[in-house]
């Protein structure tokens, strides 16, 4: 297995929530999680990064849960970041985050990352 650094916009504590499942599963994966969220400090027993702007390092994949306008919001910190893709997981899509980020020369997928982790897929896309 491939192991990423993952970035989890959006990330939730609410076990409840696709973004928490993500991480969850992300971790038992045994894929580098960093949670992003403005406010909270630790999520998961991982420490939270509240901007995408003070990630410091390669990110391999960005999986995104937030709405499609706060998504557009951050589209010039997502280019800046510069990760090797990134996942627009359902509700999320947003034709203008895929055209900006395929300008930047990110690669952007539209899917589950819980399918993809689940269905082994979600290292296959990687370089691809």
């Amino acid at each position: 297995m491939n192991s990423e650094r993952v970035a989890v916009l959006g990330a939730s504590p609410n076990p409840d929530r696709a973004s928490n499942q993500a991480l969850r599963s992300l971790q038992r994966y045994g894929h580098t999680v960093i949670p992003v969220h403005p406010a909270r400090e630790e999520i998961e027993g991982l420490p939270v990064v509240h901007d995408l702007a003070v990630i410091e390092g390669a990110v391999d994949t960005l999986t995104i849960y937030v709405g499609p306008r706060h998504g557009e919001e951050l589209v010039e910190k997502i280019i800046a970041l510069s990760p090797g893709r990134v996942i627009l997981n359902p509700g999320t899509e947003s034709e203008l985050i895929k055209r900006r980020l395929k300008a930047g020369g990110i690669q952007v997928i539209c899917a589950c990352t819980l399918v993809l982790l689940v269905s082994g897929q979600f290292t296959a896309h990687t370089n691809g």
